[in-house]
């Protein structure tokens, strides 16, 4: 019995540097995250400049959820790539039979039951009903634009990553309504749809 109590002694000796070291990190962490937020408090009350800006972004502009992507693809994936023996189901380019202009974008004629692809690769930001393009999904691209595609039954999930080519729906009848957003403003399709 002895031997027993000094041996699990021994064996709580040789586990406490690594949960001290566990704790420490933690602590460091939850003191780093404290000074920043009192510099940025201390900035809102010092520089009104600062808080004019900073409520400029964070409520006026679109949150580019893309660059959080790229931030963490670098950062956490590394350069390398994960290989993989898959290969994809789906991959088309958007095929339409006409084209027209519709509100802010344009009205697209396709065959009935399409199945949509995205334009180009980007993040799943919106689904449901918007005035004048009924179920819509918006996807932001990973080059700033956010595209919304009208009249599609989605089959992607909020906050969805989606490859360009990818399905991200299915048209209601044989109408799809896209439309093309850049920094709040919506621009000419032309540009975006070959």
């Amino acid at each position: 019995m002895i031997e027993s109590k000094f041996y699990n002694k021994k064996q709580e000796q040789n586990t406490n540097p690594k949960l001290k070291k566990k704790l420490r990190i933690l602590i460091t962490k939850f003191l780093i995250t404290i000074i920043i937020m009192l510099i940025i408090l201390i900035s809102f009350k010092l520089n009104s400049d600062f808080k004019t800006a900073f409520n400029e972004y964070v409520y006026n502009k679109t949150l580019p959820f893309t660059d959080f992507k790229e931030i963490y693809d670098y950062f956490f994936k590394g350069s390398k790539k994960e290989s993989t023996n898959t290969e994809t189901v789906f991959y088309e380019n958007l095929k339409y039979k006409s084209s027209s202009l519709y509100e802010d974008g344009v009205k697209l004629t396709v065959n009935k039951n399409y199945l949509v692809p995205a334009l180009d690769s980007g993040i799943v930001v919106f689904i449901g009903n918007k005035d004048k393009y009924g179920q819509t999904v918006i996807i932001q691209q990973m080059n700033g634009v956010d595209v919304f595609y009208g009249n599609v039954n989605s089959t992607v999930n909020m906050y969805d990553y989606v490859e360009k080519g990818s399905l991200i729906g299915e048209s209601l009848d044989t109408t799809i309504y896209l439309a093309f957003q850049k920094e709040g403003k919506f621009v000419d399709y032309k540009e975006y749809l070959s």
